[in-house]
């Protein structure tokens, strides 16, 4: 076999069989497919797509192109994903919460993709936190503190891992079949028993619609369920950012004042409480989701949440302190200026991506594999949908590296909000869930 008679097949609306996606996972992850092969190919699935039974053999393949784990602990692995928005900061909320309610969260997750923001990109703004560790490491914190936020290490999905940073430059972050088996690779190789999916549908999402965020949940549903792993999804709002900041460590601060009660954030508290309930009922820790839904809540008002963030923090590198020192703690950028909307009206609408890409912009994210991420720029204080305002109050707050940055991040900021006459229908943060 040989990449190129396999992307003349895809081109060419030709199906593949399961040795020929076998072929391509394995070459991919061990560097048989070069660079511009996996391009292509990837490009070839985002315009053709692919069969239901090509797309969970490609997941199965990419699952098993590196380690599979198993776990013998006294309460379920359980973990959740989200397939990416602007704001979304659950994870750093959600894991810990689960370990405090009892399960065991290896959580495998990635860096920035296109103009969403990466769930290790934020914990790596914490001094010293460590997502790249191995196998053996991703174990020993898992049993010992009940949950590790880390990156996949060369043992897990290498197939994805390499297929993920080549997507992010490529413009083929946008398909079905291959965000599907991307996070399904991941996940299914950490040896999970239950799995959340968050699916995002806005502006700020890479599926703009609701039916095409059922159709993303309903194939992540069906194809980790088809592999063994008990599985639900619930489809969330993303035409405004989840929290009303944008930025790795600007994200962090949302999440420390949830989980602390310093200034608890009612969206994210409410999308974490929503998706740990469906999780502690997938994995037997609570009678129904509502059930868990209120354990979760427990854990993040009495502080138990906070504690495990903290060991996990300290476990992997960072602060021993962070929990009671994280405003000492996180990085903060030089030049900090404020927005202000410069007219009466209502926030009519948000174009979140174009938040996204005035993160980007700033240095928050990547614009090319390898680029290195400034941990403290980004955007705070974000207007929210409905709110009224007069031409002196700010629509953010942008904290930049330099002047000139901060120039380009005001234009990207102005243009992605619309001001109206009156205020519209805002949409509930859950549209939907998918069982």
């Amino acid at each position: 076999m040989d990449a190129r008679a396999i992307i003349t097949k895809l081109r060419n609306r030709q199906p593949m069989d399961d040795d020929e996606i076998r072929w391509i996972a394995r070459g991919i992850a061990d560097g048989t497919v070069s660079d511009a092969q996996a391009g292509a190919f990837a490009m070839a699935v985002v315009l053709n797509g692919l069969s239901e039974d090509e797309r969970i053999t490609l997941t199965r393949e990419m699952r098993d192109s590196g380690r599979v784990l198993s776990w013998d602990l006294d309460g379920p692995v359980l973990d959740k994903h989200s397939t990416g928005g602007v704001g979304d900061c659950v994870s750093l909320v959600l894991g810990p919460a689960l370990a405090a309610c009892g399960a065991y969260v290896p959580m495998i997750s990635g860096r920035g993709l296109g103009h969403t923001g990466g769930t290790l990109d934020k914990l790596e703004s914490i001094p010293g936190y460590s997502a790249d560790v191995s196998v053996s490491r991703l174990r020993a914190v898992t049993a010992q503190v009940g949950c590790a936020i880390v990156g996949a290490s060369h043992d897990i999905a290498p197939a994805d891992k390499r297929l993920y940073a080549i997507r992010d430059v490529t413009a083929t972050v946008e398909s079905l079949d291959l965000i599907t088996a991307s996070i399904l690779s991941k996940k299914l190789a950490a040896g999970l028993e239950g799995l959340v999916l968050d699916v995002k549908v806005g502006s700020g999402a890479f599926v703009k619609t609701v039916d095409e965020a059922v159709a993303l949940a309903d194939a992540l549903v069906r194809t980790a369920q088809g592999a063994g792993c008990m599985t639900s999804a619930l489809i969330t709002d993303m035409d405004q950012p989840l929290v009303p900041s944008a930025g790795n460590a600007l994200e962090v601060i949302e999440v420390m004042g949830t989980l602390t009660g310093r200034d608890v954030n009612p969206r994210l508290h409410e999308i974490s409480c929503a998706l740990g309930g469906e999780l502690l009922a997938l994995g037997g820790l609570a009678a129904t989701a509502e059930d868990g839904a209120g354990r979760i809540a427990a854990v993040l008002g009495n502080g138990a949440a906070a504690d495990v963030f903290g060991d996990m923090v300290a476990e992997l590198g960072g602060p021993l302190d962070f929990v009671e020192r994280w405003p000492d703690r996180l990085p903060s950028a030089p030049v900090v200026r404020e927005v202000r909307a410069g007219r009466s009206g209502v926030i009519g609408a948000i174009d979140c991506q174009m938040l996204g890409l005035a993160v980007v912009e700033l240095g928050g994210g990547r614009k090319r594999d390898g680029d290195r991420i400034n941990p403290s720029v980004g955007l705070s204080g974000l207007a929210g949908l409905g709110e009224a305002m007069t031409p002196d109050m700010p629509i953010g707050r942008i904290h930049a590296a330099n002047e000139d940055a901060a120039d380009l991040a005001e234009q990207l900021l102005r243009k992605a909000y619309v001001l109206a006459e009156e205020e519209g229908e805002t949409p509930p943060l859950i549209l939907r869930s998918i069982r």
